[in-house]
């Protein structure tokens, strides 16, 4: 076995909706990132029942598993209505795709106003905020276990630490936003390791989310070894968007393990 991990990419490879990207990677990947948007009264992607029910039967045949990306940063209201729209969306994201067992809700944490510089009272109330808001989603989604909290980049590297030492949840380590920032990202994935349910993975060019082709070779072995040399088995995903990227993203993993496993 080339990967003690679950390889996954996005449900946007192909210029198609995401049945069809679910028929053409079903073959090629162990998971699929199902990105999911719904604008106010504007178009959705939200999955039908029916294209549920296909996704399920694709998901037996070839035992695929899903991880569904939240389509809004979450937070409660600034006084902590719990009505606010990342929170409705979010529930209603789960409801669409709860028949799907996913594998993990990915979802980002809405920090900006306190981020940088913020004053000791704001950023408590944050906390406790953000606190919040996880557990009314983690009701809905059967456990906080199912939810992995990613890391953004401009954020410091332990700006969510406080909430997720509280909460039971899951992590998602994106290396790409890592990258970006200047950051080495294997002792970040050391310690956040125990709780990495998913880690997104994603080169960078004139922007990020693009082949892993750009990025420097050390930089891809490196992270390699460490995920090889733990077992990782979790889910690995490319998250890219296009079938070059993923094409040439794939052979420069599978160059990267290949020559790792040579020299082990």
């Amino acid at each position: 076995m080339l990967y003690p991990f679950r390889l996954g990419t996005t449900s946007y490879i192909i210029p198609a909706d995401i049945l069809p990207n679910a028929h053409y990677l079903a073959d090629k990947v162990q998971d699929i990132e199902l990105v999911l948007f719904e604008v106010d009264d504007g178009p959705n992607n939200l999955p039908s029942v029916d294209v549920i029910d296909e996704l399920i039967a694709l998901a037996d045949q070839h035992q695929l598993t899903y991880t569904v990306h939240l389509p809004l940063d979450l937070r409660l209201g600034v006084n902590g209505d719990e009505q606010h729209g990342s929170l409705i969306k979010a529930r209603k994201v789960i409801e669409h795709t709860r028949a799907l067992q996913p594998w993990a809700y990915v979802m980002h944490l809405d920090g900006r106003e306190v981020k940088d510089n913020p004053t000791s009272e704001a950023l408590q109330q944050w906390q406790a905020h953000t606190r919040r808001a996880l557990e009314l989603v983690a009701g809905w989604a059967g456990g906080a276990d199912r939810l992995a909290v990613e890391n953004l980049e401009t954020y410091p590297l332990d700006f969510i630490a406080p909430v997720v030492e509280r909460i039971p949840v899951a992590r998602c380590v994106d290396i790409g936003h890592l990258w970006l920032d200047g950051h080495d990202p294997v002792p970040y994935l050391r310690e956040a390791l125990p709780r990495t349910r998913v880690i997104h993975l994603h080169g960078i060019a004139e922007r990020d989310h693009k082949s892993l082709a750009h990025q420097p070779r050390e930089k891809i072995d490196a992270v390699m070894q460490f995920l090889l040399s733990v077992k990782y088995n979790g889910v690995l995903t490319l998250e890219i968007f296009g079938e070059e990227d993923f094409y040439s993203s794939m052979t420069v993993l599978e160059q990267s393990a290949r020559s790792i496993w040579a020299n082990a």
